[in-house]
């Protein structure tokens, strides 16, 4: 089990390592894109974002998420700091959503597409990162209390467990 458990995270780091790489380098790589330059300079600059946002980025990220999940069963993982990591990893999988239609938008509007400055986006995402990484190397004691009433209760709705993991 430990074998697992040890080739599973060492999958999970290594995607991690590229897709975080990706969504910063990006939106830098969309940016080298200027307003009159010539048909061949975007049309690389294109093909090589297409290119890595398709073939390399996405990739990573669902084998991350994927080796992530499998993680999850394999160490039982189910205590509130986890909880507080897997919504910052929506939030990276939002932005990796945005940076695609961005990827996307380039390639496929006729006209002169400028990709927007490479700043927020790249700030974001090492903000995320920065937060998830605080996360998992802290492990802090979140008590399942603090978070809002409406999260610690079914809404008059029934659980589809039994019991809930503390």
């Amino acid at each position: 089990m430990s074998l697992a458990i040890a080739l599973f995270k060492f999958g999970h780091i290594a995607a991690l390592l590229v897709w975080c790489a990706g969504l910063i380098a990006l939106p830098i790589m969309l940016a080298q894109h200027q307003h009159g330059d010539g048909q061949a300079r975007y049309a690389r600059v294109r093909k090589f974002t297409h290119y890595s946002y398709t073939r390399l980025v996405t990739p990573a990220a669902v084998i991350a998420v994927g080796a992530g999940i499998v993680l999850i069963f394999l160490r039982s993982t189910f205590v509130p700091w986890f909880f507080a990591k897997m919504a910052f990893v929506g939030a990276l999988v939002v932005l990796h959503a945005l940076i695609g239609g961005v990827v996307i938008r380039m390639g496929e509007e006729k006209g002169d597409v400028i990709a927007p400055r490479p700043f927020l986006p790249v700030a974001l995402v090492i903000a995320v990162i920065v937060a998830i990484l605080a996360l998992v190397l802290a492990k802090p004691v979140i008590s399942p209390g603090s978070a809002p009433e409406w999260l610690q209760s079914p809404r008059n709705k029934s659980l589809l467990v039994e019991e809930v993991p503390t």
